[in-house]
């Protein structure tokens, strides 16, 4: 029988496994790059996002062969009937991003490595890219973030309770935009775990959760960020531990801390106690005088914080405040989720009527 020529030579069983790793790793960084794609586009309207994904994908497409995709074998493939609790589970925007986002940079260190056996350009143009994606996230989770964070007018800090879960979901259910988890005395392995609880009840609402002074515990549940004191870590360490894609927030009681924070890179800064407060006992109040300051001064998002309830957020709006902060008023609250819905009305308006009156510039 007469010798075949012209014909693309088989591949080897080692490398027809290779190719399948690669087909399947090529998949699964495009579908993770364009499910971040439709966010850029639909969600943030960022075009120049949308357009830096969009030649992500195209540069992947480009390298997946038809050799690769020759070696492809679904029906035998027992990875498809692996899965995990956790992949069924989305409870924000922000998970379904962070799922993705680590789904394309463990699929492009996976090309990367096995690329070298197959083609010297898929495997540094793989390098290449996770790093592109990694300061992508930073770009899109920390900017969504901050997005939040700028839109987000009520702020609940909790203190310790036996019912404090379910205070917190009917916070939320009234409009709380952030929640700060504060408890200095608990041990740590309980702070632990209503910390990982309370974050999953804030991203199922959509809200920003936050952990009081503790950085490590902020990374071991993946809070949004921190809320540190005068006397916690500078911020300039809680960066470096937290990243640019956290949120840190300081709490300031003159306009000589409330400048020191904007220096030292606060993302937002609380502005109090205005009124005495048995939750900080130790501090005198600062008054609506520094509600005024901050109304003129701050260049970062701030809350009044400290006494302020349903009998005195009028005044502290017309001080200039915006954004508040509250602990008792709906901790005690009888109905938390009826507090939090007046908190949210009034600041709302109050953001409405100053961007109706605002002049034009």
């Amino acid at each position: 029988m007469p010798e075949l020529t012209g014909l693309p030579a088989l591949p080897t069983l080692a490398d027809a496994a290779v190719y399948r790793i690669l087909d399947a790793n090529l998949d699964r960084a495009r579908e993770g790059l364009r499910i971040i794609e439709e966010w850029c586009r639909f969600g943030l309207n960022n075009a120049g996002q949308t357009e830096q994904l969009k030649h992500l994908r195209q540069t992947l497409a480009q390298w997946h062969a038809a050799e690769l995709r020759l070696c492809r074998d679904t029906p035998g493939d027992p990875g498809t009937a692996l899965t995990h609790p956790q992949e069924a589970e989305r409870t924000s925007v922000m998970t379904v991003l962070q799922a993705n986002f680590c789904r394309v940079q463990e699929a492009l260190r996976a090309l990367e490595e096995y690329g070298k056996l197959y083609r010297d350009d898929l495997a540094a143009g793989s390098k290449a890219m996770r790093y592109q994606v990694y300061a992508l996230e930073s770009e899109i989770l920390g900017g969504h973030r901050v997005q939040r964070l700028r839109q987000g007018l009520t702020y609940l800090v909790t203190s310790p309770s036996d019912r404090l879960l379910p205070i917190v979901e009917a916070a939320l259910r009234g409009g709380i935009a952030l929640v700060q988890y504060r408890d200095k005395h608990t041990d740590d392995h309980l702070r632990l775990e209503l910390a990982q609880q309370l974050k999953d009840l804030c991203h199922r609402y959509g809200a920003l959760f936050l952990i009081n002074d503790r950085v490590d515990l902020a990374l071991a549940v993946e809070a949004d960020g921190v809320h540190l004191g005068q006397t916690d870590l500078p911020i300039a360490a809680a960066r470096q531990l937290l990243g640019s894609q956290r949120i840190i927030g300081r709490s300031t009681t003159n306009p000589d801390e409330m400048q020191r924070a904007i220096a030292e890179g606060a993302d937002y800064i609380g502005v109090g106690p205005v009124y005495s407060t048995p939750t900080k006992p130790d501090k005198p109040a600062a008054g609506l005088d520094y509600v005024r300051y901050a109304a003129e001064h701050a260049t970062v998002p701030w809350y009044a914080i400290g006494g302020i309830n349903t009998e005195n957020l009028t005044e502290v709006l017309q001080a200039g405040a915006e954004r508040v902060a509250v602990v008792r008023a709906i901790l005690e609250a009888e109905n938390p989720t009826l507090i939090a819905q007046y908190f949210a009305a009034q600041t709302n308006h109050r953001r409405s009527f100053h961007s109706v009156a605002a002049p034009i510039q």
